[in-house]
């Protein structure tokens, strides 16, 4: 991806929050000299890959195939005390995260305004295929379940329980709007504790064609 497309991109997506009026942290603005001059009190960022989060998976196409998130918390196996993670993600209508599961990691996803959240879900076989079983699962608190490939919608507001094992995989209605989405979980792990179904990248090469907005969590060993 070219840091120009990743600029805009960032300039959308706090567009967007503010819109919704989701505040991020004061860091959150912060310069590469704000970072280098933190840099020893902000371990816990850096460390735990706190912060901007962009991603086309490899694709090329960042709103056919893609994601924005801002990792908002997070602990560390082995670590830290901090047993659990929580995130905030921008969805486009149509724009794919791939289908994928994790081994770990807990999670609600939750609607938490613009558009519907489509998710479709299968249960992993043993050596990472598709299970043709049902899925049973939790929206809200609520026992629900559909079968192999089916879709749950979520409407601003809704949320749902994936398990690990729990195939996934989510995009915008079409018709509907972006999708300002939440995530709360146990400790996410992007190096060790994703499973995708095909091959894909989770962190982009970037084309330096014009300083960034704001660095990326996977900018911080290259800036900081």
């Amino acid at each position: 991806m070219k840091r120009s497309e990743i600029n805009q991109i960032l300039r959308n997506a706090k567009a967007f929050m503010a819109e919704k009026k989701f505040i991020l942290p004061p860091w959150s603005d912060w310069s590469v000299d704000d970072w280098k001059r933190n840099k020893a009190d902000a371990l816990e960022i850096t460390d735990n890959m706190l912060g901007w989060d962009i991603t086309d998976f490899g694709s090329g196409d960042f709103y056919k195939r893609g994601l924005f998130l801002f990792t908002i918390r997070n602990g560390k196996f082995n670590v830290d005390k901090k047993p659990y993670a929580e995130k905030i993600m921008i969805v486009e209508e149509n724009q794919e995260t791939p289908m994928h599961y994790h081994w770990s990691k807990m999670e609600d996803i939750i609607n938490r305004g613009g558009g519907n959240l489509v998710i479709e879900l299968y249960n992993a076989t043993s050596d990472n295929k598709l299970e043709n079983t049902p899925v049973h699962f939790r929206t809200d608190g609520i026992k629900r379940s559909v079968p192999a490939g089916g879709k749950v919608i979520l409407k601003p507001g809704e949320s749902i329980c994936l398990e690990p094992g729990m195939y996934h995989r989510f995009y915008g209605e079409p018709g509907k709007g972006k999708v300002l989405v939440g995530e709360v979980s146990a400790v996410n792990d992007d190096t060790s504790d994703n499973c995708f179904y095909e091959p894909v990248g989770r962190f982009p090469v970037i084309e330096e064609d014009e300083a960034p907005l704001h660095l990326l969590v996977s900018d911080y060993q290259k800036f900081i």
